[in-house]
């Protein structure tokens, strides 16, 4: 009887966990990435009226170099969860910074592939951004610290002096900074 109500247990969490993913919706903006799930009855309502600036830091990366950054698809969720939630495109500004571990994730496919083996998996996720107006900077500190320059870097993406001169200056001109 108890192992019965094991299995139940278990194949109940499973199907839960099935549904929720299947709940999960297309972004508006960036279609490919980022997928959200419809939240009703807020307490805290969005202000579909307001400008939303936003800076996330990104200093870490996937261990397994074949996977997408899931830091990086943050900026894509924010994008589509605020879309759905009625703001326009031109409400929302995103900037995202690239330092630490995450260097990687920058660089054009042909360098990814003569380092790890493979097609780097951000490049679509970090063109579809660009295209949506995302601000995707580098770390110049870091890009010369790893022997990234305009070449083996994806065009997509700012150089900065630093991830910390690209922070302060965005926050100087209204961004809010945000980790994930």
């Amino acid at each position: 009887m108890k192992k019965m109500l094991l299995l139940s247990a278990i194949y109940l969490s499973f199907s839960i966990q099935i549904i929720a993913q299947e709940n999960r919706t297309e972004g508006r903006i960036i279609k490919d990435f980022g997928q959200t799930f419809l939240v009703e009855n807020l307490d805290i309502k969005t202000d579909i009226k307001a400008e939303h600036k936003v800076i996330f830091d990104v200093n870490k990366s996937s261990e397994d170099k074949s996977l997408i950054n899931k830091y990086i698809v943050t900026a894509a969720r924010f994008l589509n969860m605020h879309a759905k939630s009625g703001l326009k495109l031109e409400q929302l500004h995103v900037a995202i910074t690239i330092h630490g571990g995450a260097w990687k994730d920058v660089m054009t496919n042909l360098a990814y592939k003569e380092k790890y083996g493979f097609d780097n998996p951000n490049l679509e996720l970090i063109n579809q951004l660009s295209e949506a107006g995302v601000d995707i900077i580098l770390c110049g500190q870091t890009a010369e610290s790893r022997g990234l320059n305009k070449k083996n870097t994806n065009p997509k993406v700012k150089f900065a002096l630093s991830a910390m001169t690209a922070i302060l200056q965005y926050q100087n001109d209204g961004y809010r900074f945000l980790t994930f």
